[in-house]
């Protein structure tokens, strides 16, 4: 899978012009707020994921190179940032 944050946005708005229905039953209607809690819940995950990223690679634009080895998941594993340290 390839999706992008652009494809998050599409999803969000498809549901909310889902629940934006008015001939919906209750039953429909409890339905479709369970799959809004759910996608929200998803949504808040991967938006929090985007945000670590962005503070990353802030990290690596303000500080460069040196900041690698304190980034592991971007620098290289914990291991060789220890053993360069050493």
């Amino acid at each position: 899978m390839k999706n992008k944050l652009t494809d998050l946005n599409d999803h969000l708005f498809a549901q909310l012009e889902r629940l934006s229905e008015e001939d919906l039953t209750p039953e429909q209607i409890a339905t479709e707020v369970s799959r809004t809690e759910a996608i929200v819940s998803v949504a808040d995950k991967i938006t929090s994921n985007a945000d670590l990223t962005l503070k990353a690679a802030k990290l690596f634009a303000e500080h460069g190179r040196a900041i690698l080895p304190m980034l592991p998941q971007i620098g290289g594993k914990a291991k060789e940032a220890d053993n360069a340290e050493g």
